[in-house]
């Protein structure tokens, strides 16, 4: 009687969905094939490299290779038909292959673990699957990329206003614009490829943590599985999750700059501004309101930012206080990761198609090209260029050309020669010829600047790299 009271009063103890006490719940924080069973290829492809390998240097037998291959492939069509059970108690991705491996080939699924140990299998299989969705990330980045060469080049001369506290400053093209971005989304896939450089180094072999005493070929494991090369330290191999942690750093960085377009998307789509229209594919309705037109994937995108960041924090958390070498922490990089892959993708497949759908309005960028006395710059470079003024005098004589603009309700070019000259005598009429916006525009012919001959020019050396 005292034992049936113990047992419920400890059920009650641990609580509703652990009733069967403490082994339920370390069942519950250990497994983790409700989320690695996303590394089903990798961890199969890295076990029959790693099975032929053994062969090759003698360790196991041809027969048994032969059995292990052709079990690990028919896992894999099991796997990919949807016809494999998949089991919370065998824990991880890699226990579940090797049970049913043993299952279909007897004994000779037990040579495989030879010479390995689930710490350089995982580090193996998580570098393999983070090294492919870097290449996923850098083709949809060279997507991205071209959708904006395509837009600046058709909108060259297009004259919109540059900001800087999202204030007018002064004019720029909209191609001008769009080549920002290609800069930004450029300097991207580079971290891409430095990251996938980085990690490419191949971690089986390196065992629990010591490596191993049998006479493996770590070289050969690398040639097969893609990698430049084997790690070098055995301890770091299994111990360190960096080339995680960089994947979700570009990532990061690579969602802020989506943010920020998406940010400017919402902004221009408003009747306020009215600079760009999206097309129905990436808006939405109000329930109430007839009349709206929503931008959700542009505000989808940007809030996406969130997640990629806070996966980021986390797993530079889990790291920053792990003594070497291996610790059960490290289980928990693989939900972040997947999640910011996952996040990041989405935000660029659907960026990539607003920025190709967008419809410019032209008009109403000119337009505001113009407002705020934005070739107030030009005229103060005029000044300099003409008049030989130092270029502090000619700022304050164009202040007060802007105050006398303003008290006139006018612009500047909208001002007589005579009002320009009560300011300072040595302006001419010439100076009419530099305070339209396309004016403005077409003298900014430094290198990288907004000059449409300028842009035209960074198209053509994008197009070459893209």
């Amino acid at each position: 009687m005292a034992d049936s009271t113990d047992s419920k009063s400890s059920n009650q103890m641990w609580g509703g969905r652990f009733a069967s006490g403490p082994d339920a719940i370390m069942e519950e924080i250990n497994a983790s094939i409700g989320f690695d069973k996303k590394l089903y290829a990798q961890d199969i492809s890295g076990s029959i490299a790693h099975a032929t390998m053994l062969a090759a240097r003698g360790i196991i037998t041809e027969t048994d290779r032969d059995q292990i291959v052709a079990g690990l492939n028919t896992i894999r069509g099991e796997i990919e038909s949807g016809n494999f059970e998949f089991s919370r108690k065998l824990e991880d991705i890699h226990m579940n292959v090797e049970a049913r491996l043993a299952t279909l080939i007897g004994s000779a699924a037990g040579r495989l673990h030879t010479a390995r140990s689930r710490n350089d299998q995982v580090a193996v299989d998580f570098r393999l699957w983070v090294k492919e969705e870097l290449g996923r990330m850098e083709k949809a980045l060279t997507a991205l990329i071209a959708a904006f060469l395509d837009r600046a080049e058709e909108h060259a001369d297009t004259v919109m206003p540059g900001f800087t506290h999202l204030q007018t400053a002064q004019p720029v093209t909209f191609g001008h614009h769009c080549m920002a971005y290609v800069e930004m989304f450029a300097r991207d896939r580079s971290r891409v490829r430095h990251a996938i450089d980085h990690l490419d180094e191949n971690p089986l072999g390196a065992a629990a943590l010591a490596g191993t005493g049998f006479a493996i070929d770590r070289h050969m494991t690398a040639k097969a599985l893609g990698f430049r090369e084997p790690t070098r330290n055995s301890i770091d191999t299994v111990s360190d999750r960096d080339f995680a942690l960089e994947f979700l750093a570009v990532a990061a960085i690579c969602a802020t700059h989506l943010s920020r377009l998406a940010e400017e998307i919402v902004i221009w789509s408003t009747p306020q501004f009215g600079f760009v229209r999206l097309s129905d594919a990436f808006s939405t309705g109000s329930s109430i309101m007839p009349q709206k037109k929503n931008p959700d994937a542009a505000e989808l995108v940007r809030a996406k930012t969130g997640r990629i960041n806070g996966s980021l924090i986390a797993l530079l958390t889990v790291m920053k206080g792990l003594p070497l070498a291996y610790s059960k922490d490290m289980q928990e990089d693989k939900e972040q990761v997947f999640d910011a892959a996952e996040s990041v993708e989405l935000a660029l497949a659907a960026m990539t198609g607003m920025v190709r759908d967008i419809t410019i309005n032209k008009d109403r960028m000119k337009a505001a090209a113009g407002s705020g006395y934005s070739t107030a710059t030009d005229l103060a470079d005029w000044l300099v260029r003409e008049a030989g003024l130092p270029f502090r005098e000619a700022h304050h004589v164009t202040g007060r050309a802007v105050a006398m603009a303003e008290g006139k309700g006018c612009d500047l070019a909208a001002l007589s020669l005579a009002d320009l000259q009560s300011i300072n005598p040595a302006i001419t009429d010439k100076v009419f010829d530099v305070l339209t916006v396309e004016a403005s525009v077409a003298s900014r012919t430094s290198f990288g600047g907004t000059a449409p001959s300028e842009v035209r020019k960074q198209i053509a050396y994008w197009r070459s790299r893209n």
